[in-house]
């Protein structure tokens, strides 16, 4: 998938979550609200639910994901081999994640006008592509590693955690026309 592709599907996701998904604030005194939303599934993934939340039965544990699932601040998510998860967040932000992939939503504090907006996500190991949104335009959006923590800020980023640890960074650029 090219650059100009990824970034179009970014703004897809936006678009379908800014539609349909949650809004407002989101704070780590407010873990029962969601942060986002499964946009894509090809093949399979799960999620490690740490906070409990109410409107989720058998709360806590081991999840299978589906598109359309909510996901919450402290989910740790896991993709299977061969496979691929979109996420898109309240405030536009699109996350890929690939097989054999994991990464912890540790962090996300978002208010639409307010500018002391942070997140912080943990790549824990794998392939990931973001778009920062809102967020990463007027507060702090950071990608932490066992090696590095990474600010985006307005930027789509192709990140690839090994299995030994190492970090490799690109930035996407976007065609314009």
């Amino acid at each position: 998938m090219g650059v100009r592709a990824i970034a179009l599907s970014a703004v897809a996701l936006a678009f379908i979550f800014l539609q349909s998904g949650p809004t407002g604030a989101q704070s780590s005194r407010d873990q029962e609200s969601p942060i986002g939303k499964v946009a894509t599934l090809e093949g399979s993934a799960s999620i490690q639910r740490k906070v409990v939340v109410a409107a989720v039965a058998g709360v806590g544990g081991l999840l299978e994901v589906k598109a359309g699932d909510v996901v919450y601040q402290g989910d740790l998510i896991q993709t299977a081999a061969a496979s691929k998860l979109g996420l898109v967040f309240a405030d536009g932000t699109a996350l890929n994640v690939f097989s054999d992939a994991q990464v912890e939503l540790n962090e996300f504090v978002y208010v639409p006008e307010g500018k002391r907006n942070s997140s912080v996500f943990n790549l824990v190991k794998g392939t990931f592509t973001v778009i920062g949104g809102k967020m990463a335009r007027t507060g702090e959006m950071r990608m932490n590693t066992a090696v590095a923590t990474l600010g985006i800020r307005g930027t789509a980023a192709h990140i690839v955690v090994g299995d030994d640890g190492s970090v490799r960074f690109s930035t996407l650029v976007e065609e314009k026309h």
